[in-house]
């Protein structure tokens, strides 16, 4: 039987320091790696017999503006950005989540659609949601948005609402007025 012990244990042999802050919400495991490195271990985890995790159930970005380059930091690179990869192993019937961050500035991440071809268009709506660049994609374009937005619109850049507004009655949103 798979258990998130044995494949903690089969990244840690494989890829040692590499692979880190691992955790177990709901029970899935969660790691994450450096984002040069998720090509090499997307192919651990689809190849080795032991993992086997041949199927993407999702990918997706998130976006923490608060997580920008520290300038303690050597590398200079922030975490504004995260690409999320849901992982499904079909037989043992076990999910994973791995993460790589990437700063804002240069979300260049590479593909995973010679692995996964169900990476196409998640990527490409990830790309064109969140700008991550998947490096070596074979059509990296807009999908569900006009060509011309020069924005993305899931980043955390815009306020939720236009904060001048006069026509709306803050009660109604929760806000203001007297508690029950």
């Amino acid at each position: 039987m798979l258990t998130n012990e044995i494949i903690k244990n089969r990244l840690q042999e494989k890829f040692g320091e590499q692979v880190s802050n691992f955790s177990e919400p709901y029970g899935m495991l969660t790691f994450e790696a450096p984002k040069d490195f998720n090509l090499k271990l997307l192919q651990f985890l689809y190849d080795d017999e032991t993992l086997r995790f041949r199927f993407l159930t999702d990918l997706q970005a998130v976006h923490y503006p608060n997580d920008k380059a520290r300038p303690d930091d050597p590398v200079g690179r922030g975490r504004e950005l995260a690409v999320v990869y849901h992982l499904h192993n079909l037989v043992d019937n076990v999910r994973i989540r791995f993460k790589v961050f990437t700063d804002i500035n240069t979300p260049d991440v590479f593909t995973a659609t010679q692995l996964y071809a169900t990476a196409n268009w998640m990527e490409r709506e990830t790309y064109d949601f969140f700008g991550v660049n998947f490096v070596g994609h074979p059509n990296l374009k807009r999908i569900l948005n006009v060509d011309e937005m020069d924005y993305f619109p899931m980043r955390k850049e815009f306020p939720l609402e236009d904060q001048t507004r006069r026509d709306k009655d803050d009660e109604m949103f929760g806000r203001g007025g007297s508690v029950n």
